[in-house]
């Protein structure tokens, strides 16, 4: 599905089911550098379980049309205007990583565009390393390298993928690489300087879940600890033996955990 916002295309995948506004809706973000892809099978189980769908493609990464917001806020700001541009009055918000920052401070900024919020693979700070941040403004591909070592578990090093013959690792590794130049410079430096996650979670109020993998070495269950606190009332899972990238490293336990909130 593609809608206009700004003047500029946004692309949005809906889960394989036809879009439809007065169906209740689910809007999945993505992290750094990334893109919908990373949502394939969440999507789909809600897109045929009642659920309207939008994967966004944020500005400047996959489909959508750029240039990409420099900071959390500006992500925050751009994700309210396109909930209203999709034809929505409100919506579910799930966010993975960078995704999630951004849909915590939107649920702070624009609560009536919001009824309910997932936030996996956040913290309430994600300081990002210097040597990364050098590497990926220099558009080096060790960059690329050192976030995909780091973000997924241990299992989906040695393997791990259910599908025969496909591979999580390589997989995440290409969306990274199909970034245009400078994008995953500049999505680092935004989680690296944004330091209102605390702030956001003391003023909302809609049903939250905070997503953990225990084997995650980029946003640990203890870095998240603090946010869930924060959050009222909010849920918190762990999922054993999955990373950072916990919905394409454990699918199924991600889907079970969503479920509950959504």
């Amino acid at each position: 599905m593609e809608f206009a916002l700004g003047g500029r295309k946004v692309f949005a995948a809906t889960g394989g089911a036809p879009f439809d506004a007065a169906r209740p809706a689910v809007i999945f973000l993505h992290g750094a550098a990334m893109d919908h892809s990373v949502w394939a099978l969440e999507t789909r189980y809600f897109a045929h379980h009642g659920k309207s769908v939008l994967a966004l493609d944020l500005p400047g990464h996959g489909r959508s049309e750029g240039p990409a917001p420099a900071s959390i806020a500006g992500y925050a700001d751009w994700l309210a205007a396109a909930i209203a541009a999709a034809g929505l009055a409100e919506a579910a918000l799930v966010g993975h990583s960078m995704g999630a920052l951004a849909a915590l401070e939107t649920a702070a900024r624009a609560p009536a565009r919001v009824r309910a919020l997932a936030l996996l693979g956040c913290a309430a700070r994600m300081p990002v390393h210097p040597d990364l941040l050098a590497a990926a403004a220099r558009n080096d591909p060790a960059a690329i390298e050192l976030v995909v070592a780091w973000a997924y578990g241990k299992p989906a090093h040695l393997g791990g993928h259910k599908g025969p013959g496909l591979w999580l690792l390589g997989g995440g590794r290409r969306v990274i690489e199909q970034a245009a130049p400078g994008v995953l410079a500049s999505d680092l430096a935004a989680c690296n300087d944004y330091d209102g996650a605390l702030a956001a979670a003391g003023r909302i109020t809609v049903p939250s879940l905070v997503l953990m993998g225990a084997l995650d070495r980029m946003t640990p269950p203890k870095a998240a600890a603090p946010l869930v606190a924060a959050l009222k009332g909010a849920k918190s899972t762990v999922i054993a033996q999955a990373g950072h990238m916990m919905m394409v490293e454990k699918p199924d336990a991600t889907l079970a955990a969503l479920r509950e909130i959504l």
